[in-house]
Protein backbone atom coordinates (compact mmCIF):
# COMPACT_ATOMS: atom_id res chain seq x y z
CA UNK A 1 0.00 0.00 0.00
CA UNK A 2 2.75 2.19 0.88
CA UNK A 3 4.63 1.89 -2.24
CA UNK A 4 1.49 2.25 -4.63
CA UNK A 5 1.10 5.62 -2.45
CA UNK A 6 4.30 6.48 -2.82
CA UNK A 7 4.23 6.20 -6.43
CA UNK A 8 1.26 8.74 -7.08
CA UNK A 9 2.43 12.25 -8.19
CA UNK A 10 2.58 15.09 -5.16
CA UNK A 11 -0.80 16.05 -6.72
CA UNK A 12 -2.89 13.45 -7.05
CA UNK A 13 -2.01 12.15 -3.35
CA UNK A 14 -3.28 15.37 -2.15
CA UNK A 15 -6.70 15.21 -3.85
CA UNK A 16 -7.09 11.42 -2.44
CA UNK A 17 -6.11 12.72 0.89
CA UNK A 18 -8.61 15.40 0.78
CA UNK A 19 -11.28 12.79 -0.76
CA UNK A 20 -10.71 10.39 2.00
CA UNK A 21 -11.40 12.82 4.22
CA UNK A 22 -14.25 13.96 3.04
CA UNK A 23 -15.62 11.02 2.91
CA UNK A 24 -14.23 9.92 6.16
CA UNK A 25 -15.88 12.90 7.82
CA UNK A 26 -19.33 12.18 5.62
CA UNK A 27 -19.21 8.48 6.82
CA UNK A 28 -19.21 9.61 10.41
CA UNK A 29 -21.84 12.07 9.70
CA UNK A 30 -24.52 9.81 7.77
CA UNK A 31 -23.30 6.59 10.87
CA UNK A 32 -23.18 8.59 13.76
CA UNK A 33 -24.03 12.18 13.62
CA UNK A 34 -27.26 12.31 11.86
CA UNK A 35 -29.14 9.06 13.37
CA UNK A 36 -28.26 10.44 16.86
CA UNK A 37 -29.60 13.91 16.49
CA UNK A 38 -32.43 11.97 15.03
CA UNK A 39 -33.29 10.22 17.62
CA UNK A 40 -32.41 12.74 20.25
CA UNK A 41 -35.39 14.92 18.23
CA UNK A 42 -37.64 11.98 18.95
CA UNK A 43 -37.00 11.50 22.64
CA UNK A 44 -37.54 15.04 22.69
CA UNK A 45 -41.02 14.68 21.54
CA UNK A 46 -41.40 11.76 23.54
CA UNK A 47 -40.58 13.23 26.59
CA UNK A 48 -42.95 16.54 25.77
CA UNK A 49 -45.65 13.87 25.31
CA UNK A 50 -45.36 12.08 28.83
CA UNK A 51 -44.80 15.17 30.20
CA UNK A 52 -48.24 16.35 29.23
CA UNK A 53 -49.58 13.00 29.52
CA UNK A 54 -48.23 12.81 33.43
CA UNK A 55 -49.84 16.56 33.92
CA UNK A 56 -53.04 14.60 32.87
CA UNK A 57 -52.49 11.50 35.23
CA UNK A 58 -52.05 14.20 38.24
CA UNK A 59 -55.18 15.99 37.20
CA UNK A 60 -56.57 12.84 37.35
CA UNK A 61 -55.21 11.54 40.70
CA UNK A 62 -56.55 14.69 41.96
CA UNK A 63 -60.26 14.69 40.81
CA UNK A 64 -60.05 10.72 41.80
CA UNK A 65 -59.36 11.76 45.46
CA UNK A 66 -62.11 14.49 45.52
CA UNK A 67 -64.56 11.27 44.34
CA UNK A 68 -63.30 8.90 47.20
CA UNK A 69 -64.13 12.15 49.44
CA UNK A 70 -67.42 12.14 48.16
CA UNK A 71 -67.57 8.81 48.79
CA UNK A 72 -66.42 8.63 52.04
CA UNK A 73 -68.73 11.86 53.50
CA UNK A 74 -71.48 9.43 51.86
CA UNK A 75 -71.46 7.44 54.38
CA UNK A 76 -72.98 9.82 56.66
CA UNK A 77 -75.61 10.18 54.17
CA UNK A 78 -76.41 6.56 54.60
CA UNK A 79 -78.63 7.56 57.89
CA UNK A 80 -77.36 4.71 60.18
CA UNK A 81 -77.93 1.77 57.78
CA UNK A 82 -75.00 -0.88 57.78
CA UNK A 83 -73.59 -1.89 54.44
CA UNK A 84 -76.00 -5.19 54.92
CA UNK A 85 -79.10 -2.95 55.01
CA UNK A 86 -78.03 -0.44 52.52
CA UNK A 87 -77.54 -3.43 49.91
CA UNK A 88 -80.61 -4.79 50.61
CA UNK A 89 -82.30 -1.75 50.39
CA UNK A 90 -80.92 -0.46 46.96
CA UNK A 91 -81.00 -3.62 45.39
CA UNK A 92 -84.90 -3.43 46.17
CA UNK A 93 -84.98 0.38 44.72
CA UNK A 94 -82.80 -0.46 41.77
CA UNK A 95 -85.68 -3.10 40.51
CA UNK A 96 -83.92 -6.00 41.56
CA UNK A 97 -86.16 -7.24 44.70
CA UNK A 98 -87.81 -10.16 42.92
CA UNK A 99 -83.93 -11.11 41.87
CA UNK A 100 -83.06 -11.08 45.09
CA UNK A 101 -81.78 -14.15 47.02
CA UNK A 102 -79.49 -13.35 49.27
CA UNK A 103 -77.39 -10.50 51.31
CA UNK A 104 -75.02 -12.10 53.99
CA UNK A 105 -72.32 -10.77 55.65
CA UNK A 106 -68.88 -11.74 54.77
CA UNK A 107 -66.55 -9.45 56.97
CA UNK A 108 -66.83 -6.23 58.94
CA UNK A 109 -66.88 -3.84 56.10
CA UNK A 110 -67.77 -6.72 53.38
CA UNK A 111 -71.45 -8.14 52.21
CA UNK A 112 -72.22 -10.71 49.54
CA UNK A 113 -75.31 -10.32 47.01
CA UNK A 114 -76.89 -12.71 45.09
CA UNK A 115 -79.29 -12.58 42.54
CA UNK A 116 -80.94 -15.03 40.04
CA UNK A 117 -82.43 -14.39 36.66
CA UNK A 118 -81.97 -10.64 37.18
CA UNK A 119 -81.50 -7.80 34.39
CA UNK A 120 -77.16 -7.89 33.93
CA UNK A 121 -77.72 -4.61 32.91
CA UNK A 122 -80.05 -3.78 36.50
CA UNK A 123 -77.08 -4.76 38.56
CA UNK A 124 -74.00 -3.34 36.76
CA UNK A 125 -76.64 0.17 37.10
CA UNK A 126 -76.82 -0.71 40.73
CA UNK A 127 -73.43 -1.15 41.25
CA UNK A 128 -72.56 1.98 39.68
CA UNK A 129 -74.89 4.02 41.95
CA UNK A 130 -73.39 2.60 44.90
CA UNK A 131 -70.22 3.52 43.85
CA UNK A 132 -71.14 6.38 42.96
CA UNK A 133 -73.85 7.47 46.07
CA UNK A 134 -71.59 5.83 48.70
CA UNK A 135 -68.46 4.72 47.99
CA UNK A 136 -69.26 0.90 47.99
CA UNK A 137 -67.57 -1.44 45.85
CA UNK A 138 -67.63 -4.49 44.16
CA UNK A 139 -64.39 -6.29 44.53
CA UNK A 140 -65.77 -9.42 43.24
CA UNK A 141 -68.64 -10.34 40.64
CA UNK A 142 -69.27 -13.81 39.39
CA UNK A 143 -72.25 -14.44 36.89
CA UNK A 144 -73.82 -16.88 35.15
CA UNK A 145 -76.13 -17.21 32.15
CA UNK A 146 -79.93 -17.75 33.17
CA UNK A 147 -82.89 -18.07 31.03
CA UNK A 148 -83.76 -14.59 29.44
CA UNK A 149 -82.49 -11.91 27.49
CA UNK A 150 -79.78 -10.52 29.36
CA UNK A 151 -80.42 -12.62 32.79
CA UNK A 152 -77.95 -13.57 34.62
CA UNK A 153 -77.76 -15.20 38.19
CA UNK A 154 -75.24 -13.32 39.47
CA UNK A 155 -73.03 -13.08 43.19
CA UNK A 156 -71.79 -10.09 44.14
CA UNK A 157 -69.25 -9.15 47.02
CA UNK A 158 -69.33 -5.48 48.09
CA UNK A 159 -67.21 -3.39 50.25
CA UNK A 160 -66.98 0.10 51.94
CA UNK A 161 -63.97 2.07 52.19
Amino acid sequence: MRAWWNAREPRERQVLAIGGTLTAVLLVWAFVWHPLQRSRGELRERVQVQRSELQQMRSDATRVAQLRGLGAQAKVERQGKSLLALADATARGAQLANELRRVEPVGPKSVRVSFEGASFDAIADWLEGLARDFGVVATDLSADRAEGNGRVNARVTLEEP
